[in-house]
């Protein structure tokens, strides 16, 4: 299979969980020299912070391991995104919930919750770290990363 593959990372307000796992696949994607292969967006299921930078805490910890969220801004997902990506990724049950009310009859992209792609860590769903301290992000970026690769091999696998 050929073409461009599109991939909605998505958690509640877009600005700690889901830009994380945009700002990580973004650089692993750029790292494998796919990026005009893969899109990437993230995207929340609430409207809270819609325009807003990633939260300071997420965008720190991330730069720290040398990933950038500064250019990215929050917006709500929507039932279009259904037919404009091939992968939706929730960061939890909650999240995949209110995509799955809003998910289109017949759609065709693949919904699913990101930590499927996880190998090294057996949870399922990226904890918020909002409203915990600076350990919360590092941990989150431990478990979208290793997420991140196992969606990267995982493309590269069925579709590139």
């Amino acid at each position: 299979m050929s073409g461009e593959i599109s991939v909605l990372f998505v958690c509640l307000g877009n600005i700690c969980r889901s830009p994380t796992a945009h700002g990580v696949f973004e650089k692993m994607v750029q790292d494998a020299g796919l990026q005009d292969r893969i899109r990437i967006d993230s995207a929340g299921t609430g409207a809270w912070h819609v325009g807003e930078s990633p939260d300071k805490r997420a965008t720190a910890a991330a730069a720290q391991r040398g990933y950038r969220l500064d250019h990215l801004r929050a917006r709500q997902a929507t039932a279009g995104d259904f037919s404009r990506f091939d992968y939706v990724l929730a960061m939890d049950r909650s999240n995949y919930g209110d995509l799955e009310s809003i998910r289109q009859e017949g759609s065709s992209a693949r919904l699913q919750l990101f930590l499927e792609y996880a190998a090294r860590f057996d949870e399922r769903e990226v904890p918020d770290p909002y409203y915990g301290g600076a350990d919360g992000f590092d941990h989150v970026l431990d478990l979208v990363e290793d997420a991140a690769a196992g969606l990267l091999s995982h493309i590269r696998e069925r579709h590139l």
